[in-house]
């Protein structure tokens, strides 16, 4: 199995943990910066989400 499954795989099973540190993250960003750039962290919230949802083989595509 190469590095890139297994990281898949891992990702898969902790989907839910790794959306609330995707919200965490953005959290931060935005209180350090002040909500200035509150528009583009949502949307990189957003495709980081997708992304992870892609890898989740349980999870049916949009």
């Amino acid at each position: 199995m190469a590095f890139l499954d297994k990281v898949k795989n891992l990702l898969s099973k902790n989907a839910d943990k790794v959306d609330m540190a995707i919200d965490k993250a953005g959290d931060m960003v935005d209180k350090k910066t002040q909500g200035k750039y509150a528009s583009h962290v949502d949307k990189a919230q957003e495709a980081a989400k997708k992304a992870i949802d892609k890898t989740d083989p349980q999870k049916p595509e949009a």
